[in-house]
């Protein structure tokens, strides 16, 4: 346990910041998941509406540093990819 002040407000304000970033990702997982049913389904209109939806939230996530831009690119890019390929399978 730290002794010190200024480590003792380190470790709450991380706890803080930790608990931030678990209910951020938690919301990316939700809203992946969303887009993942409604392929699934064949819904392939509100397949779109939900990519983009995730697509804002992983920019802002990104933004916001609590995860890194590339890997919300390359997120966005595997939905449209799979998108996509429903869409012509079709």
């Amino acid at each position: 346990m730290a002794n010190i002040k200024s480590a003792k407000k380190r470790i709450s304000v991380i706890a803080k910041k930790t608990a931030a970033n678990r209910r951020v990702k938690g919301h990316l997982k939700a809203v992946v998941k969303n887009f993942e049913k409604a392929l699934a389904a064949g819904d392939f209109a509100a397949a779109a509406e939900k990519k983009t939806l995730a697509e804002k939230k992983f920019m802002q996530a990104a933004s916001k540093g609590t995860i890194h831009k590339n890997a919300a690119s390359r997120k966005v890019s595997r939905m449209s990819k799979a998108l996509k390929k429903a869409k012509a399978a079709e």
